[in-house]
């Protein structure tokens, strides 16, 4: 087995007494500004990125911008995991290159999916990143539940491969069953992530199960989008726009601070 991170600032994160609640950002601004909310690590979302690059998500396509966005947020006071998509390759030696950059970007830790694609191959990356940086800390995803049916046996086999790799966290995306969720957390002996539903169970009842993580993935982004469209018709419609929007103030005042505020 490779070895895991060592106890850095983030992995304590996931070994705390309340459930790690991970925001996702997808610029500088989304970044800054949930900093400036007490977050203390902050995630990137790659449908967000891509979205806001004009460009597919779960593709490939948006390597340079991922890494070019970890450049901005990196180093600031809040630590910072990057959605890697499946680390945008196939070749474990370029996905390690990846998490290297990554790394001195001021990242502390990469998210890397399967996409249902070779256990083999998946675990691979897992382990040359953990070969390369040591201490960035690998939340290595299955797919099982997202993009396939779920299955508790399969699963297991897929994450029990990505621990062995090294991985020092798992995530299972789509998985919101309490009774699954309990059995699983049963088998690992990494953290468990899950993603938010908002018609599943809250961070707390997650932390109740076993869940160490809890991550928004997209939701903010398309939250944000949405409410972005729901004043546009409401000024269309003559009606003072829902919601409360920043400052212009304000957000200059994020933009000059950094994503560090």
């Amino acid at each position: 087995m490779i070895r895991q991170a060592g106890v850095t600032a983030f992995s304590a994160l996931h070994h705390a007494d309340a459930p790690l609640l991970l925001p996702n950002a997808w610029d500088h601004a989304s970044a800054a500004a949930l900093a400036a909310q007490g977050f203390e690590a902050v995630g990137t979302t790659s449908l967000g990125v891509a979205a806001a690059a004009g460009l597919p998500d779960g593709t490939a396509a948006t390597g340079e911008e991922t890494l070019r966005l970890a450049r901005q947020l990196g180093g600031g006071t809040f630590l910072l995991s990057v959605d890697a998509e499946d680390g945008f390759g196939p070749d474990p030696d370029d996905v390690a290159e990846l998490a290297c950059e990554l790394a001195a970007a001021g990242a502390a830790g990469i998210n890397l999916e399967d996409g249902l694609a070779s256990v083999k191959l998946h675990a691979a990356k897992i382990a040359a990143v953990k070969a390369a940086v040591p201490d960035l800390f690998v939340n290595a995803r299955t797919d099982t539940y997202w993009l396939g049916d779920g299955g508790h046996a399969e699963t297991c086999r897929r994450l029990d491969a990505y621990q062995q790799a090294g991985a020092d966290g798992v995530f299972v995306p789509g998985l919101s069953d309490p009774t699954r969720i309990t059995a699983l957390v049963k088998t690992l002996d990494v953290p468990l992530n899950i993603l938010y539903s908002p018609l599943g169970p809250t961070v707390a009842q997650l932390g109740d199960l076993g869940v160490r993580r809890v991550s928004l993935g997209s939701l903010l982004y398309r939250r944000a989008l949405g409410a972005a469209l729901d004043a546009a018709a409401d000024i269309r419609a003559g009606r003072p726009p829902r919601g409360v929007a920043p400052t212009y103030t304000e957000i200059q005042a994020l933009s000059a601070e950094g994503p560090d505020a």
